[in-house]
């Protein structure tokens, strides 16, 4: 038995055009799944999904363009998915919003409320569209990616801390409930990655060094090195794990100091 086998699995990958989600993209296909590529813009989702298929052969990948604060855009993914590939069995949950950059003083409502819409209540909807058909088959497995945001503390994104945080509670809720059917809810929650996402906080060499000085591997992580996470979490390998959250995040969390 291949522990990290995912042939003859669809799985959907918001935000997966670029960054994270199109490296956990990459790395599902590699296992045998199907991949759902979406994110707003469909000229850069075509992209992905075109190298994709062209490594692993057509069809393996599909385009489904989403914006995630569209609830009807979003029921649009999950209902294109089952017309084109059938079923679902995989979703990730890694599209997420920041907008503002500062202290907690500075932030406008529509800011937090975008944040707390796109961070929390998105992965609430859309998760609560592919539940159903989980739950009838007993078999699947959502990942929400999360943050080290979540377990830490920030002067500069504490609004988006708080949405992480709420999305490791979304997923020990979601795990309780969907447990005694099988359906397995987890989280990841990465570290400084190095994503057009994230650029605030790694491309300023004073800002990088600061990140990286007390991390014990000394740097910020690649988006492959997300990747593998997520398939831990959607195959039999991690098959007595739900409710939980795995950091990937080079030890930044571990305290080490001088």
């Amino acid at each position: 038995m291949n522990l990290f086998d995912l042939t003859g699995k669809v799985a959907i990958i918001t935000g997966s055009s670029r960054g994270i989600g199109r490296a956990i993209a990459e790395a599902m296909a590699e296992q045998g799944a199907k991949v759902v590529i979406s994110s707003r813009k469909a000229e850069a989702c075509a992209e992905a999904a075109d190298a994709i298929n062209a490594r692993h052969g057509a069809g393996t990948a599909i385009v489904v363009p989403a914006n995630i604060s569209s609830k009807e855009e979003l029921q649009n993914l999950v209902d294109e998915t089952r017309a084109q590939l059938g079923r679902i069995d995989i979703l990730v949950c890694n599209a997420a919003s920041n907008p503002y950059y500062g202290p907690m003083g500075g932030i406008t409502d529509d800011q937090f409320r975008k944040i707390l819409d796109n961070n929390v209540l998105a992965n609430h909807w859309l998760i609560q569209m592919v539940a159903p058909e989980m739950l009838e088959r007993k078999e699947g497995s959502i990942i929400i990616v999360s943050s080290i945001g979540g377990l830490t503390s920030s002067t500069v994104i504490g609004a988006y801390n708080i949405s992480k945080a709420a999305d490791f509670q979304l997923a020990r809720n979601l795990a309780a409930e969907f447990g005694p059917a099988g359906i397995r809810v987890n989280c990841i929650a990465p570290g400084l990655v190095r994503t057009d996402f994230a650029k605030a906080l790694w491309e300023n060499p004073d800002t990088l060094k600061a990140v990286t000085r007390h991390t014990p591997l000394r740097r910020i992580g690649e988006p492959h090195e997300i990747a593998g996470a997520a398939v831990f979490l959607a195959a039999p390998a991690s098959s007595f794990m739900t409710g939980q959250t795995i950091i990937v995040d080079g030890g930044s969390t571990t305290g080490a100091g001088l």
